[in-house]
């Protein structure tokens, strides 16, 4: 197996000539876009696209997948505009060059048992399909806390329930932050179904951490992985000193602690990527 090196480069720099920079400089070819020159990728219109792919390509760097923010509104929100977008930025993947396009399943009330809102997660989540098949569109369905699927159970329910047809995307550290075990709880349960992963680390106080520095034993899950016979994406999320945006993409209160250990977003991009670098070069 090959793991190639994808980075949210928003983290490294909110604009695009600054994301360029750093993926180049740390050797990294390709990018999860998220963020770029202020506005989320979900907001940018195909001529905006268009622009962005050209100052991609003469920088070398290509779009990994879509990192939207689709399915992280709450199971009681208004649906129907939120699929309209989610539509419109299909085409904006296909313009920057990918099919793979990260979504969430929806936050639930809190308090409340998510097994109650299953049905209504799942027909959300079958319209969602049926528009990316029309678009050539592959879904990736990440755990994130508070939604319905931030359970390694409940991420198994979406992937069997849509037979492969959803992906999953594995983050060690949003486990840790829902009480879950990465290797022990989550691996164990879909190991096999993992399509790509987020590269995000965090102790067991819930505070971010570089890769293999906390309790999510980045290096075993890799280790098992390099095992198999396709090639994955490996995608840094380094969460480790706060960055613009960041607070669109929580939901209330986070328990994550993500500490400005490091001095500038370079030096916490750095550490990220050479922990991980350090990690795949001992699996050779």
């Amino acid at each position: 197996m090959n793991f190639y090196l994808s980075a949210f480069a928003d983290e490294y720099s909110p604009s695009l000539a600054g994301q360029i920079e750093g993926l180049n400089k740390h050797g990294i070819g390709f990018m999860e876009i998220r963020g770029v020159d202020g506005k989320n990728v979900a907001a940018l219109t195909v001529e905006e696209a268009r622009e962005i792919r050209a100052k991609l390509d003469a920088g070398g760097v290509r779009v990994s997948s879509i990192g939207s923010p689709f399915g992280k509104i709450g199971i009681k929100d208004d649906f129907a505009p939120h699929l309209e977008n989610m539509k419109r930025t299909m085409e904006v993947a296909h313009v920057l060059g990918t099919d793979k396009m990260r979504i969430f399943s929806f936050f639930m009330p809190k308090g409340e048992d998510p097994a109650n809102y299953r049905s209504e997660v799942l027909d959300r989540m079958e319209q969602m399909l049926l528009a990316a098949d029309k678009a050539n569109i592959i879904l990736c369905h990440e755990n994130e806390k508070e939604i319905y699927g931030d359970s390694p159970e409940r991420c198994l329910d979406i992937n069997e329930y849509f037979a492969n047809r959803i992906k999953l995307i594995f983050d060690p550290a949003n486990f840790i932050n829902c009480g879950y075990k990465p290797y022990e709880d989550g691996f164990s349960i879909l190991g096999d179904r993992i399509y790509y992963m987020h590269i995000k680390d965090a102790s067991d106080g819930n505070t971010i951490v570089p890769a293999g520095c906390g309790v999510g034993r980045i290096p075993e899950i890799l280790a098992k992985l390099a095992e198999g016979n396709r090639d994955m994406y490996t995608t840094l999320e380094p969460h480790l000193k706060v960055f613009a945006g960041l607070k669109d993409l929580e939901n209330g209160e986070n328990t994550t602690q993500i500490v400005d250990t490091y001095e500038t977003s370079e030096d916490a991009f750095a550490a990220a990527t050479n922990a991980l670098k350090g990690i795949i070069g001992n699996l050779k």
